[in-house]
């Protein structure tokens, strides 16, 4: 099992990369993604409903 703030750690890093990526991209708009944007906001997805997942079963 990984220790509790390593899901959320891993959730802020992608949020930042995607962010970072989306600001930078030429290609990349609020509609439609380039395809490293398009992998970076399915990692940041999947750890996002990680982490929710995460907190729900703390509650």
């Amino acid at each position: 099992m990984t220790p509790k703030g390593d899901v959320y750690q891993r959730y802020m890093a992608a949020s930042a990369a995607r962010r970072e990526h989306a600001r930078t991209c030429a290609v990349c708009t609020p509609e439609s993604a380039c395809a490293a944007g398009a992998r970076l906001y399915e990692q940041f997805s999947r750890l996002q409903d990680a982490y929710n997942k995460q907190l729900r079963e703390r509650s």
